[in-house]
């Protein structure tokens, strides 16, 4: 009984903390609806309701609801007499939420009673801030955030999650969160473009270029060259942090994908990284200036190359399965080289699928995606070579070089 006592009284604590800190930045924003002592009371209200619902009935927190939103009502038509028109529904929302907090508290998950009034207090506090981010957004970024919704909250779902074809490794559903992985990946790394700026140095420019998409930072970066070859120092070092930061990517990949099997995986893709950053801040050193601004960045939510990124995961799943059926690790080695020469991301997410099914050793996982990584080096140097001439490859073959032999020494040589 006493210790029933203790949980209520508790609860009821909370409640009224949560109150105290909602009405704390109610206060601060000059609201002239409510302040500290009503979301308080609010709180406590709501638990109060809930706790008397125990004994007469849902009903009681039904009507405590339909009073507060009563009291809300009231009190804008007083202050509208008063002269003192205020459009804004935010404070009113946040007293029924506080309310409906209070009432969940004594029914509820503490913790997730908390987290709501927790998160309820700090998106009332970054009200300027959201402003100041809403102000950066234009048409453009409002319709990729949309078609980011479309592919993950409208197309997701209702895909089929069962497996199909030869092998038994093509689910839809699987494939499209692949999808939406890679999607948000870049989309992250966009949404950065858009905030920071096009201009925001060499080593941002790489690293912004790199996570959302690398292939697409050495051509934009090999063209520049290939108008004005003075551009090639900077432009080596950007193509460079953008290579470096592939790296990042597969580990976050693997880890997502296959986490049981990234105590093995990282380790050795940590060291690849080391080893390429080490090679970017040394061409970063030597060559330190200004890259110019970034070229435009493309919208990596259009449903075209989604739809096109899906297709080629899935052939390359189904490669990878008949490879490692067929032929042993030396046909995974072989569709890494050929696959990795464009993309890097479907050699990825396929064979760590396969090694969260058990079909693939960790070890394989690894060493399948570094030998990509140098066929995917290969093809850069060539893009470079095309587009960007002598001045740039010269830059960058004896960084690429030097990064494609550690990658070979880590093959052959880590246990």
């Amino acid at each position: 009984m006493e210790g029933e006592l203790a949980g209520i009284l508790g609860r009821l604590g909370i409640a009224a903390g949560i109150g105290l800190l909602v009405g704390l930045q109610r206060e601060q924003a000059d609201s002239r609806i409510a302040g500290l002592r009503t979301f308080a009371l609010t709180a406590l209200l709501g638990a109060i309701t809930a706790l008397l619902s125990f004994e007469f009935g849902g009903w009681v927190v039904a009507a405590g609801f339909l009073a507060v939103g009563a009291f809300v009502v009231t009190g804008n038509i007083m202050k509208m007499r008063a002269g003192l028109p205020d459009p804004g529904l935010t404070t009113e929302v946040a007293i029924l939420l506080t309310f409906g907090i209070g009432a969940y508290l004594m029914v509820g998950h503490i913790e997730v009673g908390i987290v709501v009034g927790g998160a309820l207090a700090v998106l009332l506090q970054l009200k300027a801030q959201a402003r100041k981010i809403v102000s950066k957004l234009g048409d453009r970024d409002v319709a990729a955030v949309m078609r980011f919704a479309l592919l993950t909250l409208v197309i997701l779902p209702v895909l089929p999650n069962q497996a199909y074809g030869p092998f038994q490794v093509l689910n839809p559903r699987q494939i499209w969160l692949m999808v939406v992985l890679i999607v948000g990946i870049g989309f992250a790394g966009y949404l950065a473009y858009r905030f920071l700026g096009a201009r925001g140095g060499t080593a941002l420019s790489g690293l912004l270029g790199g996570t959302i998409s690398s292939t697409a930072t050495t051509v934009s970066y090999a063209r520049r060259v290939g108008r004005a070859e003075g551009e090639a120092p900077a432009s080596g070092v950007v193509i460079m942090i953008a290579s470096s930061v592939v790296f990042v990517r597969v580990l976050v990949e693997m880890g997502v994908v296959a986490p049981q099997a990234f105590p093995t995986v990282a380790p050795p893709v940590l060291t690849v990284l080391l080893v390429f950053s080490a090679l970017s801040f040394w061409a970063w050193r030597r060559d330190a200036r200004d890259a110019g601004p970034m070229p435009e960045q493309e919208n990596p939510t259009e449903l075209r190359p989604a739809l096109a990124f899906g297709l080629i995961y899935g052939l390359i799943l189904l490669a990878v399965a008949a490879g490692e059926s067929w032929f042993g690790s030396e046909g995974l080695y072989v569709i890494a080289l050929i696959s990795g020469m464009t993309d890097m991301d479907a050699i990825t997410l396929s064979t760590a699928q396969l090694t969260r099914q058990g079909r693939v050793e960790a070890d394989m996982l690894w060493r399948v995606v570094l030998v990509a990584s140098i066929s995917n080096l290969l093809f850069k140097l060539g893009i470079c070579w095309i587009m960007g001439g002598r001045a740039l490859v010269r830059r960058l073959l004896p960084l690429y070089g030097a990064g494609a032999g550690a990658i070979l020494a880590i093959i052959f040589v880590w246990p």
